[in-house]
């Protein structure tokens, strides 16, 4: 709690000094940063001016210290194929950054002991040390201190793969507990037709026994699939909650619990039963929730910039720095 007391704090402090409007988030440069001393209170140490952090890391279990700036290139190469275009990296940038800031407020400390944050994508995000090259190093670099907020507030920048034309509100897509956020809504979004395949559209074969367990992993006791139909949607039209054998079973709970590689998304267009054997078929791959990633590169190949694509994922938010 102290550390998000006090970086909303530091927020408030730099948006007061920076007075930062639209036409400014696009040359952060002349916008002054919040003193050191002021993030220092987050009570991290700092280098060259950032926050720095304990990272405990995966692959060789161990707690490495880093500037926050550094952990970031590791987290946009986990992110993001390095060879995108230098738009859609760089928005990426700023979410991976907002992201981990967010972290940081919400949490004293990792789950890792010891340790500010993780590479442990199920704690925080994809890390990648092997896939940073020039062009994560610039995208970082150009948005450097750069994070997302509304109404002065930090927000949660979830993010997907591929939206399937439409994203979805953070209940819909997420069955977030928080309710729905005012900078998250469900907008169009035109993905690349260089995306895969199987993320614009897909059929999944499931066993009725691996719906029964699904089922059970989310609190719902079910013994057959002779009904599996969708049974609420949300303003994306993704599946809200399922009807499975006469019992709501809430869709992006399920999603997760059966595989969310298997079942790549909740924007279903077709559910069949089959004997023992559920087939479902949709567009998307992801949650859905946020900036599409695919939609992202699509933006930024017709001259979009990061700040166009942050803006039309992200409702009336801005872009500010914390530090330089």
């Amino acid at each position: 709690m102290l550390k998000k007391r006090v970086l909303s704090f530091v927020l408030s402090v730099s948006i007061l000094l920076c007075g930062c409007s639209k036409s400014q988030i696009d040359t952060p440069k002349a916008s002054p940063s919040p003193t050191p001393g002021v993030v220092q209170k987050l009570g991290l140490e700092l280098t060259g001016g950032e926050p720095t952090l304990k990272v405990y890391l995966t692959d060789t279990e161990k707690i490495e210290t880093m500037g926050i700036e550094q952990y970031l290139l590791g987290v946009l190469a986990g992110e993001m194929k390095n060879d995108w275009p230098m738009e859609a990296l760089k928005a990426q940038a700023i979410i991976a950054r907002t992201f981990a800031v967010k972290f940081l407020m919400d949490n004293e400390s990792s789950k890792y002991e010891g340790a500010d944050i993780s590479t442990d994508i199920t704690e925080a995000q994809a890390y990648n040390a092997e896939g940073i090259n020039y062009r994560i190093r610039q995208a970082i670099d150009e948005t450097r201190g750069q994070v997302i907020t509304h109404n002065g507030d930090i927000v949660y920048t979830w993010f997907h793969s591929h939206s399937g034309g439409m994203t979805a509100t953070a209940v819909e897509g997420l069955d977030y507990e928080g309710g729905e956020q005012p900078y998250i809504r469900a907008v169009e979004s035109n993905e690349s037709p260089d995306s895969p395949e199987e993320n614009r559209t897909w059929a999944q074969a499931f066993s009725a026994q691996d719906v029964i367990e699904a089922c059970k992993q989310v609190g719902v006791d079910v013994s057959s699939i002779s009904d599996f139909s969708i049974h609420e949607t949300g303003p994306s039209g993704r599946a809200t909650v399922f009807m499975i054998d006469g019992k709501e079973v809430p869709a992006p709970a399920f999603r997760v619990a059966i595989g969310s590689e298997k079942l790549r998304s909740t924007l279903i267009d077709d559910v069949q039963v089959s004997g023992q054997v559920v087939i479902i078929a949709g567009r998307g791959y992801g949650h859905g929730v946020g900036m599409s990633q695919w939609g992202a590169y699509q933006m930024a190949l017709s001259g979009s910039s990061a700040s166009d694509i942050i803006h039309h994922y992200y409702q009336d938010v801005s872009i500010d720095p914390l530090w330089e």
